[in-house]
């Protein structure tokens, strides 16, 4: 999962990016008073706080695991706590947003909402299952969005129905890939699948655009935009780490003093979890059947120690 934007502050300034057209229109944008949100990890809890506290929808947050409700809401408090403290909300909007989160172990729960984003790891087979569960679940008007970073959103909306002709639950299936953190990054990429809606493609802007995020839409390609770029630049970093061009300070301070990039690739491969790296190298590597795609051996060595990152206490650094 994109963890940090490649900041070049230091080149000038290109043509303005702004659009010069509306992706929306209020004829094809749905209205959306309620979100769901699937896997209180720090993806979707970030999902949820963010949805919570910028669009103040009421929020469903949903886990198998009690364990990780609870680990997700007390990390909701102490970034809300945070935020109080440095004044960037007042105490009443904090408790507003905390308000709005309602955690439950039951996916039923979803039912009555409008807009549903999954988040839980990138398994296929998980993701499908949820998606054919959702389509039985949730209202037949509502959205049925995926954080995945690399599956195909067509697989995915494909699940929603058993029958290839009735393509009313697979029309409202569409990709919303937030960038991690979500509380911080902007960026949203937005992948529609080959039977997703003109309205769905619509409203699923226009709700991210309230989460006060700024959407860009990619084709329901291998990687998408954010991940068919970084994630070959962090392989090639570990390559070169791998066979003696550069120690890991110098192929990350190279990267931050030449680029300024605000982590240098290795650093943020630790930060986005090297378990997650390797798994969108093999989706590249699998889908395109390109070699340039192939995972850097390192990587997969260190997966295979348990060495994951910042989520495990090591990885091309100690932490």
């Amino acid at each position: 999962m994109f963890a940090s934007s490649i900041r070049l502050a230091s080149l000038p300034k290109g043509p303005s990016m702004a659009r010069s057209f509306s992706y929306t229109s209020p004829a094809r944008v749905a209205e959306v008073k309620s979100l769901g949100v699937i896997g209180a990890g720090q993806m979707g809890l970030g999902i949820a706080l963010v949805a919570a506290q910028r669009a103040q929808v009421p929020v469903t947050l949903v886990d198998s695991s009690q364990a990780s409700l609870d680990k997700g809401l007390k990390f909701a408090d102490k970034l809300l706590e945070k935020d109080v403290a440095k004044q960037r909300i007042t105490r009443e909007a904090a408790d507003a947003a905390r308000g709005l989160l309602t955690p439950t172990i039951k996916i039923d729960d979803l039912s009555s909402v409008d807009f549903v984003i999954e988040a839980v790891p990138e398994i296929p087979d998980l993701k499908t299952k949820i998606f054919s569960s959702l389509a039985q679940i949730a209202p037949k008007h509502a959205i049925l969005a995926t954080n995945t970073s690399s599956i195909s959103i067509t697989k995915i909306a494909a699940a929603t129905s058993t029958d290839p002709t009735d393509l009313q639950a697979s029309s409202r299936v569409i990709s919303t890939h937030f960038m991690n953190p979500v509380p911080i990054q902007k960026g949203v990429e937005i992948i529609r699948g080959l039977q997703t809606s003109q309205e769905t493609m619509d409203t699923a802007i226009a709700f991210v655009e309230r989460m006060g995020k700024v959407a860009s839409v990619s084709a329901d390609s291998p990687g998408f935009l954010a991940n068919r770029i970084l994630m070959p630049y962090l392989n090639e970093a570990v390559i070169c780490l791998e066979t003696g061009v550069g120690g890991r300070e110098d192929i990350d301070n190279i990267m931050k003093t030449g680029t300024n990039v605000p982590m240098g690739p290795l650093v943020l491969a630790d930060f986005i979890g090297l378990d997650t790296c390797l798994a969108i190298m093999n989706v590249l590597h699998q889908e395109t059947g390109d070699s340039k795609y192939r995972p850097a051996g390192l990587l997969r060595r260190m997966v295979d120690a348990g060495w994951l990152g910042r989520k495990s206490g090591k990885g091309f650094y100690d932490y």
